[in-house]
């Protein structure tokens, strides 16, 4: 009698057992996915009209931000070929704050503070229109590493600096001038 009723009882947790599996193959369980963790480069600076007082320095005193000033970002590989190329406006009070997004990094080489430039690239003021070399807005300024990031649960940002840049006035009269 004892073995007719361990009988039952294995065949009952079978039984069970079985509906359990076969409710949750029912429903479609999925294993949830792992979510890959996006990383970002941002770059940030300024972009200045240089007073006519200083015309000819790298001062920036008196300097005025420009309101849509665009500026590009040029990144080049180890073949030194352009592999990333963006243009970025600044706000309403001269801040640049670009997410290069889709820059992607092959080798140590071509990691942003090394493959990255900031460059001038148009001012909206026609007063102050022209180009300065001030930090290398030309040709091409260095971004900085200033240790700054930004950290979520799937989300991770190096912030870089750049500049600052600035245009200079197209109307400067020699000083003393009248």
């Amino acid at each position: 009698m004892a073995g007719n009723h361990l009988v039952l009882v294995i065949s009952a947790l079978l039984v069970l057992f079985s509906l359990a599996f076969a409710s949750v193959s029912a429903k479609g369980y999925v294993p949830t996915p792992t979510v890959e963790k996006k990383v970002d480069v941002l770059v940030e600076g300024m972009v200045y009209c240089q007073s006519c007082k200083y015309l000819g320095s790298w001062s920036l005193s008196e300097a005025k931000p420009i309101s849509s000033a665009k500026v590009s970002v040029v990144c080049k590989n180890g073949k030194d070929q352009i592999s990333y190329y963006k243009a970025f406006s600044t706000n309403e009070n001269g801040y640049l704050y670009a997410q290069l997004e889709g820059f992607k990094m092959n080798s140590i080489w071509e990691h942003p503070l090394q493959s990255c430039h900031v460059r001038l690239v148009s001012s909206p003021l026609e007063n102050c229109s022209l180009m300065s070399n001030i930090n290398n807005g030309m040709y091409g300024a260095p971004l900085r590493s200033e240790k700054k990031k930004l950290v979520g649960s799937n989300y991770e940002a190096a912030i870089y600096a750049a500049g600052p840049l600035a245009f200079h006035p197209t109307d400067c009269l020699p000083e003393g001038h009248y």
